[in-house]
């Protein structure tokens, strides 16, 4: 690998892993996140710097360009990050599906509860009017006590 291009991608590697502290230090970015992302860093830093680790890699997959080798390999890290998170959306996804049901439901039984609450009261208003008599004014006992 020409050294300049060594330069280059430990360059790049390391503004990338820098980024990444970055994000999580400023709370941009999960924690479990950034230890996906942060090992792809650590990865691709380790294979830029030591020639000879990139050189056997590239030989041994059959590309005969050593740096290519560097972006397929950070090429499939970015397609196991894509993968995780596809989980990850999917999971979050059928728990949002699942917590608008619940709520969905306890809104229900809030408006049964407040409409059970309430219409009695009402009913049993109209109910006292109509059945009551009209009382006529209490008279005293002998002793003057009501």
């Amino acid at each position: 690998m020409e050294t300049r291009v060594q330069i280059v991608a430990i360059v790049a590697t390391g503004g990338l892993f820098i980024v990444l502290l970055e994000l999580v230090r400023r709370r941009r970015m999960l924690e479990r996140y950034a230890v996906l992302w942060l090992f792809c860093a650590v990865a691709l830093l380790g294979l830029s710097v030591w020639k000879g680790l990139l050189n056997d890699l590239a030989h041994a997959v059959g590309i005969f360009y050593a740096p290519s080798a560097l972006f397929v390999v950070a090429f499939g890290f970015v397609l196991v990050l894509l993968l995780h998170f596809s989980v990850a959306v999917s999971r979050l996804a059928d728990q949002n599906k699942v917590l608008a049901q619940r709520v969905a439901l306890l809104e229900e039984r809030q408006r049964t509860a407040d409409a059970a609450a309430s219409a009695p009261r009402s009913r049993f208003r109209e109910q006292d009017e109509e059945e009551l008599p009209e009382r006529e004014p209490a008279a005293t006992s002998p002793g003057g006590f009501e």
